[in-house]
């Protein structure tokens, strides 16, 4: 996979790939992803899951959801889907049914839409 999307499959990279691909569909953290590596006892610094990730998504292999303005997260469904955002739990999850969108705006001169995001941000309801 990695060789197929052009990057060197180098040991950080192949275990950081266990990690992501081998348990299916998921939504990670760059946080979230360096304690499932240092749990499976892989050696690494933060700045290398940081850069990994970023690579990854570069090669295709993950799309980066910037939920909250401050926090990404990388999801390894590349497919253009919505998304709910928990608030105040830092969960993004997939929106189950599909949208429709009846109008997309124009590009500006010169520019194409490169893709779109929908995240719906969700808060528990006060009683």
């Amino acid at each position: 996979m990695l060789s197929n999307a052009g990057l060197r499959p180098t040991r950080q990279r192949l275990a950081l790939g266990q990690l992501l691909f081998q348990g299916g569909h998921r939504h990670v953290t760059v946080e979230s992803l360096y304690a499932e590596a240092i749990a499976a006892s892989a050696h690494l610094s933060l700045a290398t899951v940081y850069n990994t990730l970023n690579q990854f998504t570069e090669a295709g292999l993950l799309r980066r959801i910037a939920a909250d303005g401050i926090k990404s997260f990388f999801d390894t469904d590349t497919s253009v889907h919505p998304h709910f955002y928990l608030e105040g739990e830092d969960v993004l999850v997939d929106v189950a049914e599909r949208l429709a969108f009846t109008k997309v705006p124009e590009a500006l001169p010169g520019h194409e839409i490169a893709r779109l995001d929908v995240i719906v941000h969700l808060r528990r309801k006060r009683a």
